[in-house]
């Protein structure tokens, strides 16, 4: 086989294995499934108001960085359980900070809402 198709098999499996984590979250974390219904408000919103590009992108890009955070979050609190179900402070932390880095991406994607809701208020 050569390099080429090494290469696409390589892409293939990469993404067989994305999907099949992706559907572990999604079927096992309620709050990916609130994530979703976040960004199917602030999507459509992003679009149908009139953003610049940018900003459109930036909103977009946003919430797709939640989803992001909410799978390395699982991933963490996956790994956490699987090496013990025993309640360890280093554990806890761990699960916490995971759960930090959604809580802080979710509130930059806020936080970028309201400064274009601001531009569009101050000079629509």
């Amino acid at each position: 086989m050569g390099k080429i198709m090494q290469g696409i098999m390589r892409i293939r499996q990469r993404a067989i294995w994305s999907w099949q984590g992706w559907v572990h979250v999604w079927k096992t974390e309620q709050s990916l499934m609130q994530w979703i219904w976040a960004n199917a408000i602030s999507i459509p919103l992003a679009v149908i108001l009139p953003l610049t590009a940018g900003e459109t992108a930036l909103i977009i890009m946003g919430g797709v960085f939640v989803l992001a955070m909410e799978c390395i979050n699982t991933a963490i609190e996956r790994v956490v359980d699987d090496i013990s179900t025993q309640r360890r402070d280093r554990a806890g932390q761990a699960k916490d900070a995971g759960s930090a880095a959604v809580a802080v991406s979710a509130v930059g994607v806020g936080m970028a809402w309201l400064v274009i809701l601001f531009r569009l208020v101050t000079t629509g």
